[in-house]
């Protein structure tokens, strides 16, 4: 047996999330098949961990194994894109590893990408791939709330109901909040996130950055742990899976 780490790259606006569902599309069951027609033997691909409908990535990271020794990598990208691509999939990379490999648990840690446009006008070409907000935002106020969210802490505040994560307290690496053009540009790195968090706390920042909640407020509805008190999530649309890191 031979494990090979694919890296995948999605325009999720089509798309009813990573994960295999009986009725919708998904990438684990678009990737899924397509291997197994090409390969002629029925394979799993085991993601770095789910995303939701709408959400896009730039490398998400998969892993599969084949009774098969893949010589041509090259060939088997070039025919998994004639069949994906139509879906807006497309397979990055492959590459061989050991067996010990393994797409989610042998992660270090995740990045996301959150993107608003924020502008007088509607968008055209970003539409769907941004969250649009109209009214200006204040961005010293987004990143000094931001401030409250690095490092070890109990994110329940942030946690779907949904998420069956055994422990809500997670540890937030990295948290850069940059502008570019009318782009406000939210990067998060952590080991692993909760269902919905990154969203949530995208969610919360732009209510600071609308001053609908002070600073002071935002850091009780973090402590609270109440899911309840959070803002309403940012839309998925926005969000991207940049990287996976091992």
């Amino acid at each position: 047996m031979y494990r090979y780490k694919i890296i995948i790259e999605y325009d999720g606006t089509d798309l009813h999330g990573f994960q295999i569902q009986k009725k919708n599309n998904t990438v684990q069951q678009l990737v899924q098949s397509t291997i197994s027609k090409i390969l002629k033997e029925k394979i799993k691909i085991i993601g770095s961990g789910r995303t939701d409908a709408g959400v896009h990535a730039w490398g998400q990271t998969a892993h599969f194994d084949s009774k098969k020794i893949i010589n041509n990598t090259g060939k088997l990208i070039n025919s998994l894109n004639f069949f994906l691509n139509k879906n807006l999939i497309s397979i990055i990379e492959i590459k061989k590893k050991k067996l010990s490999f393994h797409a989610r648990y042998s992660a270090r840690e995740r990045i996301y990408e959150y993107v608003v446009l924020n502008r007088f006008a509607s968008p055209s070409i970003d539409k769907n791939k941004v969250w649009y907000i109209r009214k200006k935002l204040d961005l010293k106020l987004i990143k000094k709330a931001s401030q409250k969210l690095s490092g070890k802490k109990d994110f329940k505040t942030f946690q779907a109901s949904n998420c069956y994560s055994i422990t809500s307290v997670k540890t937030l690496k990295k948290i850069i909040i940059k502008k570019r053009d009318k782009k406000i540009i939210f990067h998060f790195k952590s080991k692993s996130f909760l269902r919905n968090q990154v969203r949530s706390m995208v969610g919360c920042l732009v209510y600071v950055g609308q001053k609908k909640w002070s600073l002071k407020k935002f850091e009780n509805v973090l402590k609270s742990k109440k899911r309840k008190l959070c803002a309403p999530p940012a839309p998925a649309h926005g969000l991207y899976l940049l990287k996976v890191n091992y």
